[in-house]
């Protein structure tokens, strides 16, 4: 009966995506094209897709099938029942308060099984969600978890969003882009964000009430937000609120890793850090191994704990035998700090370092899905994964989108903008329209190569002579070819001044689809969206993304 009740509901999950999205049947266009191809992604990243050998060992299954055949066979063998239990309890204490789905009781409770495996994404807990990728994050996870359920009937998968409430960055999180205009939230920082009261966020909805107006999709916004931020007494349930809110019904299950029982489970290991620095010795290994290459995201500490008190969270630091918490009077011996960890787990916050191995630790995890800065730094903590023998999780890009409307696409077309030619950088891409467009046809490429061959053919005889022939023929060279360069910018500027209206209409355009030459997805919040398409827009980017096809999707509504 359990694996007929399973197919049926996930062939219900599939049925209810196509019928929430049948309006946009014939209104929207998904295309994709490699990531590689936008110029926002790394070389790093570029290598990971292309399963370069540079990278192998750096990471453990690739985001295929076969990897997560391997990943579930790996993963099985090592997390146990104990483990299992003690994330059930501690996860149904958090949701106590929480109105929850059917889809998301039921991935709670698959959690105690064997055949249980999570997939998971982590993200700040940025007022009012921050910027758009937030949805592409939990989504990707969504969808990959239902790919995978087709794909292996026989295993539950549950999609995990892991809400970074140990941060302490507040400048990165009190903010939201809306239309162009910053909505801030001003209050004095200190201490890990998951606990700051939400007490002053009246004023930070009132200030975005007045952008909205009072349409359907307008009222249920300023609800999502009054209801989160006003009813919750701290960011970390506010935050919570909204994720379930908006994912709640697609099974999401949302974890708070700032917690005592789910920390008595990362014991050994901060014990490990305080006393061994395996963290520090292994990571750095591994970046002198990456650093000819690539470029390093995040540099070990000898110890990568913080200590955190109700408005602090401070960084440890083993100095003169004993164990100092940075910028207070605190102080610990050996035995001290050890006492301190068994007695009082939930006051040691593992760094951005040490969070993932916490991750892996306490869930049944199979992959971590994130963007190119994440993936880049979990490929520096492999070794020190193999050290401690967790298994190391499969990485997957997360999905990135470009939002266009059709009247922006029927632009392009008018302009002969290609999908690809959008992402240039703007300099690149109005040169390159205005002397396609140009009358006047003077090859400088071709007039470059010729003068070169005619030097070529002055070097040969320079080199039977004097070598200050030589040298005097290499000076002219440089001269007429740099006057060459010379030229063609002159005539460059002279046609964009020529072709002005086509300049300002690309540069508008591009502008409108890539606010501040970057990746609208990491300017826009989410709301703009939802104030047009309300809910279908949701629906849409769930249909659109394909977290395995490893491809950026451009998504014309």
């Amino acid at each position: 009966m359990y694996f007929y009740e399973k197919l049926f509901k996930k062939y219900a999950i599939i049925e209810r995506n196509r019928n929430a999205t049948k309006f946009f049947e014939f209104a929207m266009k998904v295309t994709h094209i490699p990531f590689q191809k936008t110029g926002f992604f790394s070389k790093m990243m570029h290598n990971y897709l292309e399963k370069n050998e540079n990278l192998k060992p750096f990471y453990n299954n690739f985001p295929d099938i076969q990897g997560f055949y391997n990943q579930i066979e790996e993963k099985s063998i090592s997390f146990c029942l104990q483990t299992r239990i003690t994330l059930l309890n501690t996860l149904k204490v958090q949701y106590q308060n929480l109105a929850i789905s059917e889809n998301t009781a039921d991935n709670l409770a698959y959690l105690q099984y064997k055949n249980t495996f999570t997939i998971t994404t982590g993200h700040q807990l940025n007022l009012f969600t921050g910027p758009l990728y937030f949805l592409y994050k939990i989504i990707s996870t969504i969808n990959l978890c239902e790919e995978l359920s087709e794909k292996f009937p026989d295993k539950n998968f549950v999609p995990i969003y892991w809400m970074a409430t140990e941060d302490h960055d507040f400048d990165e999180i009190n903010y939201f882009n809306f239309k162009g205009k910053k909505v801030s939230w001003n209050r004095k920082d200190g201490g890990a964000v998951g606990r700051f009261s939400t007490v002053g966020l009246e004023e930070v909805f009132k200030v975005f009430s007045a952008h909205l107006g009072n349409s359907k999709n307008a009222i249920f916004l300023k609800n999502l937000f009054s209801e989160a931020y006003l009813q919750n007494d701290n960011l970390a349930a506010a935050t919570r609120f909204i994720a379930n809110e908006l994912f709640g019904k697609d099974g999401l299950v949302i974890v708070d890793g700032n917690d005592k029982e789910l920390k008595k489970l990362l014991i050994p290991f901060i014990k490990d850090d305080l006393i061994n620095e395996t963290s520090f010795t292994e990571v750095s290994k591994t970046i002198t191994d990456l650093e000819n290459d690539y470029k390093i995201q995040v540099n070990p500490r000898n110890i990568n704990l913080f200590y955190l008190e109700k408005n602090s969270r401070e960084r440890i630091i083993f100095e003169n035998n004993l164990y100092k918490i940075n910028n207070t009077n605190f102080q610990f011996s050996r035995e001290e700090i050890l006492n301190e960890v068994e007695n009082h787990p939930e006051k040691f916050s593992p760094n951005v370092l040490l969070r993932p191995l916490y991750q892996e630790v306490i869930l049944p995890n199979l992959c971590y899905i994130g963007g190119g800065g994440e993936i880049a730094y979990w490929m520096q903590l492999k070794g020190f994964f193999n050290k401690v023998e967790i298994p190391f999780p499969i990485l997957l890009l997360r999905n990135s989108v470009q939002v266009m409307s059709s009247k922006q696409s029927k632009k392009m077309e008018k302009l002969f903008i290609s999908n690809d030619e959008i992402f240039l950088n703007q300099y690149e891409l109005i040169s390159q329209k205005v002397l396609d467009n140009s009358e006047i046809e003077i090859q400088f490429d071709e007039k470059k190569i010729f003068l070169q061959k005619q030097f070529e053919e002055l070097k040969k005889v320079a080199k039977k002579t004097d070598v200050s022939f030589l040298n005097a023929v290499n000076a002219q060279e440089k001269k007429h070819l740099n006057g060459l360069a010379n030229l063609e910018k002159r005539l460059l500027k002279a046609e964009k001044k020529r072709q002005q209206d086509l300049v300002q209409k690309i540069t508008e355009l591009q502008n409108e689809l890539l606010p501040n030459q970057s990746l609208e997805e990491r300017q826009r919040n989410f709301s703009e969206y939802y104030l047009e398409y309300g809910e279908s827009f949701i629906e849409v980017l769930k249909k659109s993304l394909k977290p395995l096809q490893l491809e950026f999707t451009i998504l014309e509504l």
